[in-house]
C-alpha cells in the first residue's frame, strides 16, 4: 500500500562480524529504508568514517548511534559532513553532528530521531523535553521514529509512554541484549525495549568472552576483543502507516548469518 513505511532496524552492530552480518542480510527484508546503531562498528567500540562508509555502502539508509560515538577522534568532522549518520540530539548546542533526520525514498518520508538516556549514563540534556521540542518542530509532517540508547529499562519504557501516540516507533538501543516485549501502545507507537545485538552471539556482549570473564575474575586490566562466531542480525521490522503516523506491526528480527 502507498501509505506504508516498512522500515527495517538492527541492533547495536559489533565490529567486522557485525559490520558483514549486515551486508549479508540487509537486503533480504524489503523495507523502504534500512536503519543500523552502528556506534560500535568500529573495532567494537566507536564508529570512524571509514567503516561508516562501508556500511552505508550496504544500502544502508541511516546510521544511528549512542554514547560511544565520541570514541574515535576523527569521526567528530565527519559528523558535521555526513548527515547519514547521526549522534544524539539531546547533546548541548555545539556539539558536531545532527541529532535527527528526514529520510525520502519513492514518495515517502520518515523522520529519524536519535537519543540517549541518562540513568546509568552520561548526563546529557533531558531526552523527554528534547523529543517534545521536536515532535512541535515536525508537526506531523512525518512520522517519527526514535532511536533511544539508554541503560535502564524503566527509562526507555517511561519514554515509551511519553511518546505513545505522538511518535510512529521507539526502538530501544544500548544494552546489546534483545528484549521480547515488542508491541503496538495504546495510542499507536510501535515499541521495544531493546532490539540486540548484530553481531557474534558467542561472547560477552559482542566481546571476546574470555578476556571479559577474566577481567570479572582477576579484576586485572584486559584488552577486549570482539568475539567471532554464531553471528545474528537482530532488530526490529516495523510497518507504518504515513497517513496517520502510527504503527501496523512490529515484527521482531534474530536471524543466524552464516558465512
Amino acid at each position: 500500500m502507498q501509505n506504508e513505511i516498512r522500515v527495517l532496524f538492527l541492533g547495536d552492530v559489533i565490529g567486522k562480524p557485525g559490520r558483514k552480518a549486515v551486508e549479508k542480510f540487509i537486503k533480504t527484508v524489503p523495507a523502504d529504508f534500512r536503519i543500523v546503531n552502528g556506534e560500535n562498528l568500529a573495532g567494537g567500540i566507536g564508529i570512524t568514517p571509514k567503516v561508516a562508509l562501508e556500511v552505508l555502502s550496504f544500502g544502508v539508509d541511516l546510521i544511528t548511534t549512542g554514547n560511544h560515538v565520541w570514541k574515535k577522534k576523527d569521526i567528530l568532522p565527519f559528523l558535521m559532513e555526513e548527515q547519514r549518520v547521526l549522534r544524539p540530539l539531546n547533546y548541548p548546542p555545539g556539539t558536531p553532528g545532527f541529532g535527527y533526520a528526514v529520510l525520502r525514498n519513492n514518495g515517502k518520508a520518515l523522520c529519524v530521531a536519535n537519543l540517549e538516556g541518562r540513568v546509568f549514563m552520561d548526563h546529557p540534556e533531558c531526552p523527554f523535553r528534547t523529543m517534545d521540542e521536536l515532535i512541535a518542530r515536525v508537526d506531523g509532517q512525518f512520522p517519527i521514529m526514535v532511536d533511544f540508547h539508554a541503560e535502564a529499562t524503566s527509562e526507555k519504557i517511561a519514554m515509551g509512554w511519553h511518546l505513545d501516540g505522538r511518535v510512529a516507533a521507539l526502538v530501544g538501543t544500548h544494552t546489546h541484549v534483545q528484549t521480547a516485549d515488542e508491541r503496538i501502545l495504546p495510542k499507536g507507537t510501535g515499541y521495544i525495549t531493546d532490539a540486540g545485538m548484530t553481531g557474534p552471539v558467542d561472547s560477552v556482549i559482542g566481546m571476546d568472552k574470555e578476556a571479559v570473564l577474566d577481567k570479572f575474575i582477576t579484576l586485572l586490566p584486559h584488552k577486549y576483543e570482539v568475539g567471532k562466531d554464531d553471528v545474528e542480525a537482530q532488530g526490529v521490522l516495523l510497518t507504518l502507516d504515513g497517513a496517520t503516523r502510527k504503527c501496523l506491526a512490529i515484527e521482531r528480527i534474530r536471524e543466524k548469518v552464516h558465512g
